[in-house]
């Protein structure tokens, strides 16, 4: 019996949950066009370009897609569950709430095991795939489009001009075109009245064959070759002018330089990285003592400074002492060049301690930033379980199934469960709160309220019931009219 109740859960999960998965995937990938559609306009991106972009943001968009089709499916499981009264029917035949959680606890266990790959295998990936394609389609030049009446200055060093143009797009008439490659302003201008748009066969250049037009060129004269600024001036029937495209074309970077990023990196990887950083911050401190040691008596090593107080400690005369200021042990001519020797001093130890104090807030942020990555890895797999614990009790207490009341349920969760996680994680990059804590202060703060509803959902708990907020209302009405009586 309860082998057959374990299928049933599971199957009941399966089908809402991909389902919403999926649908909450596909927004957020629309949300991601929607974001960077104005940058990516224009562009000229063939279909499989965009197949590809989307198929890594996607990639990319699972940690956050997933937690949210849980929530979703464990509230609507549960709900159309108890909507049917067949969570009251499976309490009664003895088989308590959490028993009947089981199965799909240990499915989720097992989805966030598989999140946990994903998200260490799949996602570096991914997010080096997306981020370096997303980088060139942001940098690339939108394609070349000549529109009647208006200058066109995509072509470096030209200007085009189109007066009209045919209904077949490629027909155009009252050319002009500025040639400005010399540096000296628009010194060669080509005009015709009427022309040919044409592109090469492998789309490298466009050709403009011209009809009817003359050439202006200002330049030195062609006889004697001085610098006379002479204008000539050429007619032609017929003249191509060819242009060179290949600017146009979409450039893509070396993913090379995309795999030092702490979102490029595996686990391992990550580890790695934070124990060489911490090795740097190790000798840091070292460092900066080897930088001031000329300047400072103390700032040397520990050896030094042990050698130093014991030679001092020998002597005779031993260590002077002074009740208000160091100057009472210098001669009064002396007092000037102290003054300056010690202010040069100090600026010098400002200057050497510049770079060590710049690198070293470097080196902290990117320490954070990788120790945040590396939780970032496992809090997925945790969010799983944490949201389906928060689900599925309320899905048996809100007794309600389909997306109405579910839904607006797990968007109010998921939105605090988000909010949450991107405060700590800002919280922790700042260096307000250690890594561990950022990261993970979502599910500590939530955890909690999912034993809560767990317990609740135990109790049958009417919190959600629309019917048993009417009858306390009533109630408090009925008891207020009683006092008001015997008043």
């Amino acid at each position: 019996m309860t082998k057959k109740l374990d299928i049933l859960i599971i199957r009941s999960f399966i089908g809402p949950f991909i389902i919403t998965f999926f649908v909450t995937l596909f927004v957020l990938v629309m949300q991601f066009f929607w974001l960077y559609m104005d940058e990516l306009i224009g562009k000229g991106l063939g279909i499989w370009m965009i197949v590809q972009l989307l198929l890594y943001m996607s990639a990319t968009l699972v940690p956050m897609a997933l937690p949210l089709g849980i929530l979703l499916a464990s509230i609507m499981t549960f709900g159309n569950m108890g909507e049917n009264f067949e969570l009251v029917a499976i309490k009664a035949s003895g088989i308590s709430l959490l028993r009947f959680m089981r199965p799909l606890l240990l499915f989720i266990t097992l989805i966030g095991g598989l999140a946990f790959l994903f998200n260490n295998n799949i996602i570096p990936v991914a997010n080096l795939k997306a981020l370096s394609l997303l980088y060139d389609l942001r940098n690339s030049k939108p394609t070349f489009n000549i529109r009647a009446g208006q200058f066109n200055n995509d072509i470096k060093d030209y200007s085009i001009r189109v007066g009209s143009k045919d209904k077949d797009g490629r027909t155009i008439y009252d050319i002009i075109i500025y040639n400005q490659t010399s540096g000296k302003g628009n010194d060669n201008v080509v005009l015709a009245r009427k022309g040919e748009m044409k592109a090469s066969p492998d789309k490298q250049f466009i050709i403009f064959s011209l009809e009817d037009g003359w050439r202006y060129e200002e330049g030195d004269d062609a006889k004697t070759g001085k610098q006379n600024n002479a204008l000539t001036r050429m007619h032609f029937k017929k003249w191509d002018k060819v242009f060179d495209l290949s600017s146009f074309r979409l450039a893509r970077t070396n993913e090379d330089l995309f795999k030092g990023a702490y979102q490029m990196m595996n686990v391992t990887q990550l580890g790695e990285s934070i124990d060489s950083l911490e090795k740097v911050q190790k000798k840091l401190p070292v460092a900066i003592g080897n930088f001031i040691a000329p300047y400072v008596t103390y700032a040397g090593n520990e050896k030094e400074r042990g050698l130093l107080l014991k030679k001092m400690e020998t002597q005779k005369t031993g260590l002077r002492k002074y009740r208000n200021s160091f100057f009472e042990l210098v001669n009064d001519t002396l007092h000037q060049k102290a003054l300056e020797l010690a202010l040069s001093n100090v600026r010098n130890i400002k200057s050497q301690l510049d770079f060590p104090s710049f690198d070293s807030n470097i080196q902290n942020e990117n320490y954070r930033k990788y120790q945040i990555e590396w939780h970032r890895k496992l809090t997925l797999s945790f969010a799983c379980i944490l949201l389906f614990l928060i689900g599925a009790p309320l899905g048996a207490i809100i007794r309600k199934g389909g997306l109405g009341m579910p839904l607006v349920i797990a968007i109010i969760f998921f939105v605090i469960f988000h909010i949450t996680s991107v405060i700590g994680e800002k919280l922790a990059k700042g260096g307000a709160v250690p890594a561990w804590t950022g990261m993970w202060m979502s599910t500590l703060m939530l955890l909690p309220i999912a034993f809560l509803l767990i317990n609740q959902a135990r109790n049958d708990s009417q919190i959600f019931s629309r019917e048993w907020y009417t009858r306390r209302w009533f109630g408090l009405l009925r008891l207020l009219s009683i006092k008001k009586t015997t008043g």
